[in-house]
């Protein structure tokens, strides 16, 4: 495996030792790789096209290291489910970072191959189906135009892991801006405090603003310009999550990325029918982290950001209250703005009118009233000509609402205030996916492959790497599962 394009550096091993420890993967007893992306790994600058099925499976296992590999498990701490804990990657490893042939920097990193310092007591490893499901979604968001972690392969190890029985054990290589997270900052903030040494705080935040926002090296206050680019890109990222009817399930503050990228795919899933109350953790029983509630879990996770940072946003406390206040205050507006901003582009308005937000709040009302499918409204509204019920499933009802009728008319008298009208269903097929990954469709192929057919596998992702092209998917990949609670599990 010498050469193969690796270029990996450490940086972040380069900070104090409280932020990482050194481990290594665990034997793997018969390994195999079961997907790789092709495309991923030429966007990296990596050749290894040429590779043996053995080479390929000792790599993404961990059994033949790439050149130039540091492991080590990452420290950070968290709030989950709004309650404080110290954490770790206590079953991923990071690699080391690795420069793409345009400059660009991505962490390389292990999922599920063994036990860290900060296992507390587990297996450190990781089961198949989760393994599957994050590449499935995190390529499906990709593909969407959604800041995301991505996924270069899943390899089994020929292990089983005990969860509520034996099923096969495996690994994800994981690809990420970085995996510095709120609850890094957190985990410093706790740690420089006990230690005494505040230096450990500032020389994350450096580190952070190094990493992804270096503009604000040059600003009058860096540790405040770090915490606006980090409240302004987490705004824009819900609004993409709600514009395509996501939820991500789990957002602890563990589990939101400092580079604005959705990071951990555990209990997320894509909405059938309209709902903002709708939940798919089997765990969150009282709706914390529902489809309409990601904005607020947002701006509560900022602040728990700002108060880790607290200590670098001014002279004194009032000072840095003041400033961490003026940050977050402006949190929901910006949010308001990129959520408006994406529901005009599905509506294909232009620019802003008088009235557009009451329009658009107007139709997911009446969506929400009578459950109407998420993705294939929008999709039917943009349609060129007038389309059956069947060509649109979750329609229906809709579009034979009454009240519907008068919105429609409301909403094609606006189109026609604007210029370029007639370009409004192309520009509203661009925005407006066909195909998302539907939960029935993930679970069956996810079923499938861990009985060993990956063809239904294959055949999802060629669809999802093409989501707004209708034609390149049957009518299957388009129809919501039948009414009923669905439930995801957190992957292990």
């Amino acid at each position: 495996m010498t050469g193969r394009g690796w270029r990996l550096a450490h940086s972040y091993a380069q900070l104090p030792e409280a932020f990482h420890v050194d481990a290594q993967p665990a034997a793997a007893a018969a390994p195999r790789v079961l997907l790789f992306n092709d495309g991923l790994a030429a966007t990296l600058g990596l050749d290894l096209g040429g590779c043996a099925d053995a080479d390929l499976a000792a790599l993404f296992t961990g059994q033949r290291l790439p050149p130039g590999s540091r492991p080590l498990a990452q420290a950070y701490a968290g709030h989950q489910y709004g309650h404080f804990t110290m954490l770790g990657d206590g079953r991923a490893l990071l690699l080391g970072e690795q420069t793409t042939p345009d400059g660009r920097v991505f962490d390389i990193q292990f999922k599920g191959s063994g036990p860290t310092a900060f296992s507390r007591g587990g297996d450190g490893k990781a089961a198949l189906a989760p393994m599957l499901r994050e590449y499935v979604i995190s390529e499906a968001m990709h593909a969407l135009g959604i800041p995301t972690t991505r996924s270069l392969a899943v390899a089994i190890t020929g292990d089983a892991v005990w969860r509520e029985g034996a099923v096969p054990g495996a690994v994800l290589t994981r690809i990420a801006s970085s995996h510095l997270r709120v609850g890094t900052l957190e985990y410093a903030a706790v740690q420089a405090q006990q230690q005494e040494m505040p230096a450990l705080l500032r020389s994350l935040a450096d580190y952070a603003i190094d990493r992804h926002y270096p503009e604000a090296r040059d600003a009058e206050q860096p540790y405040r310009a770090l915490l606006s680019g980090i409240a302004l890109r987490q705004a824009e990222l819900v609004a993409q999550w709600l514009a395509v009817g996501f939820v991500h399930g789990v957002m602890n503050t563990d589990n939101m990325a400092l580079s604005g990228e959705t990071i951990d795919y555990g209990p997320c899933a894509f909405i059938d029918a309209y709902d903002p109350a709708t939940v798919f953790s089997s765990i969150d029983r009282h709706g914390r982290y529902a489809y309409g509630q990601q904005p607020r879990i947002a701006a509560w996770n900022l602040a728990r950001c700002a108060e880790a940072l607290l200590p670098l946003l001014g002279e004194n406390e009032d000072n840095a209250l003041a400033s961490a206040g003026a940050v977050l205050d402006g949190f929901a507006e910006q949010f308001e703005r990129a959520w408006q901003s994406r529901l005009r582009a599905k509506l294909g308005l232009a620019q802003r009118q008088e009235g557009d937000e009451e329009l658009g709040a107007s139709l997911l009302a009446l969506m929400h009233a009578e459950r109407a499918d998420f993705t294939n409204t929008f999709c039917r509204l943009g349609a060129d000509a007038p389309a059956a019920d069947e060509a649109f499933p979750g329609t229906g009802a809709l579009f034979a609402n009454s009240e519907f009728h008068g919105w429609r008319q409301r909403w094609l008298a606006r189109l026609a205030r604007q210029a370029l009208v007639l370009d409004a269903p192309l520009t509203m097929r661009a925005v407006n996916p066909a195909v998302i990954a539907r939960n029935r469709q993930v679970e069956s192929a996810l079923d499938a492959a861990v009985q060993g057919d990956l063809q239904p596998l294959r055949k999802l992702l060629e669809v999802l790497a093409d989501p707004f092209d209708a034609s390149s998917s049957d009518l299957s990949f388009r129809t919501p599962a039948p009414a009923g609670p669905y439930r995801t599990f957190c992957g292990t």
